[in-house]
């Protein structure tokens, strides 16, 4: 395992009641001795040193004795969020799981002993658990193959540049909204969330009724056929407990509360698209609801815009770039130039990993001049029969790649876009139309499947942005 430096880190666990347990550190030369409650449950504060690639030992004596071998001081991560975190970086055949873009050279070369992973196996509880299942291992080529590729790859990213243990603990499930990763009162304390778990109680009693449906029908069955169980022909309707609200917070997120962390990434949002305006206000509300429950301020949280995909819509990834001024010490990673439109899992996982890493080290690890971000939309200008654009992150300049830049549409009073021409001026971006003689809003990259070619010569992207707030209603493919 991994433990987070210079720190006043948790040790937890359960013993019997009112049992004295000692405690013997590697790294300190006195013994502590705490005493379980009643109920058999234990806590106590240690600090720990500077990183170091030194391993120590930890020995927790009571009744029983237990020495954790191999333990790293260093930096920790949790890595969540939906199946584009979840992807591993080696392949399963016949499955979604097709392994990222050189694979087997990318398993055959992910020799770091330093660099600590642990996954969380999925799990959902109506109710907070106090433990997850899981095993720390070294990252080699035989324990990397299963584990999340984008973890990984910001993980190897940081280890490389900082030289100093890593520890990824990866807790992500596919198919899963924010919601599902977000604490039960959260929800229930805004009214803007009450119909998230209204909806909830409809499905659930959707599922009771065809459950209780199943059971009649397979009672009349089994007495027409005397009882004759392989004859049966009908189907209990199945249950994906993913689904459902709060269950991952309860089981995959709150029982790591207690282990201390440096901050966290996230690549999730695609199954939040059809509700993108909500995600507005859930989203930043997950966020702040992760930082209470783990009471270490407001720690780094990177994470991912999705990728272009036929499924998806403009909204969702607007959601999440309006998300950069709701949420404090945060940073997103643009995707656009990674994509797959048939894929809503895009095997460039490096690219991904990559970018969260640089937002890391600019923002976290202090690399001040390092450029960690493509062109942001700022503010717009109207002059005339054109609009001039304003970016953050452009200080360098702004380059384009082809002949000429694509994805920009402008528009009138009357709400029409059509496609626009847009031509590079140093740091900002002159949009026009011969259709749109007084324009008034732009939009960049707006569609589900954008292709857009607008980088700052750092060669991050640009997000997609619009600068109207014109109410639409969102639609998958908008």
């Amino acid at each position: 395992m991994v433990l987070q430096q210079n720190s006043k880190v948790n040790l937890w666990g359960w013993a019997a009641p009112n049992e004295k347990i000692n405690i013997q550190l590697g790294w300190l030369n006195s013994k502590l001795e705490i005493t379980a409650k009643p109920d058999g449950t234990w806590k106590t504060t240690v600090e720990t040193p500077k990183a170091s690639e030194k391993p120590y030992i930890i020995v927790l004596e009571a009744s029983n004795k237990i020495v954790l071998k191999n333990v790293l001081i260093g930096e920790v991560w949790i890595c969540s969020g939906q199946s584009n975190m979840y992807f591993p970086v080696g392949k399963e055949d016949k499955t979604w799981k097709t392994g990222v873009v050189n694979y087997e050279e990318e398993i055959k070369n992910a020799n770091f002993p330093n660099i600590r992973l642990f996954t969380v196996l999925t799990k959902a509880s109506p109710k907070p658990l106090d433990d997850v299942t899981g095993i720390w291992a070294e990252c080699s080529p035989e324990s990397i193959k299963n584990f999340s590729a984008v973890a990984y790859f910001y993980g190897r990213d940081l280890y490389q540049k900082l030289n100093i243990p890593i520890g990824l603990i990866s807790s992500s499930w596919g198919g899963t909204k924010a919601e599902a990763w977000t604490a039960q009162n959260v929800l229930e304390e805004n009214p803007d969330f009450l119909s998230i778990l209204e909806n909830d109680a409809k499905n659930e009693k959707t599922y009771q009724e065809k459950l209780e449906k199943y059971y009649s029908d397979f009672k009349t069955e089994r007495i027409a056929n005397n009882n004759d169980l392989t004859k049966s022909e009908v189907k209990k309707p199945k249950k994906e407990d993913n689904k459902t609200s709060y269950v991952l917070y309860n089981a995959m997120l709150y029982p790591l509360t207690n282990y201390t962390i440096k901050g966290a990434i996230w690549y999730q949002g695609e199954s939040n698209a059809e509700s993108a305006i909500l995600y507005r206000s859930l989203f930043p509300a997950m966020v702040k609801n992760w930082r209470n429950v783990w009471n270490q301020g407001d720690f780094p949280f990177y994470y991912v815009q999705i990728a272009p995909h036929k499924g998806q819509n403009a909204f969702i990834r607007e959601a999440q770039l309006l998300s950069l001024k709701t949420i404090p010490s945060s940073g997103m990673v643009v995707t656009t130039d990674v994509g797959d439109a048939n894929n809503i899992h895009p095997i460039d996982k490096q690219t991904v990993g990559h970018r969260l890493a640089l937002i890391a080290r600019a923002k976290t690890y202090n690399e001040n001049k390092l450029v960690y971000s493509g062109p942001i939309y700022n503010q717009m200008k109207i002059k005339k029969d054109r609009i001039q654009l304003f970016f953050d992150y452009a200080d360098s300049g702004l380059v384009k790649t082809g002949d000429v830049l694509k994805e920009f549409e402008i528009a009138g009073d009357d709400k029409k876009f059509f496609p626009a021409d847009a031509k590079i001026d140093g740091k900002t971006i002159i949009v026009s139309s011969k259709e749109v003689k007084n324009p008034v809003a732009v939009r960049f990259a707006w569609r589900a499947v954008p292709e857009p070619n607008l980088f700052n010569k750092e060669n991050l992207p640009a997000s997609p942005f619009r600068t109207d707030d014109w109410v639409i209603e969102p639609t998958k493919k908008e």
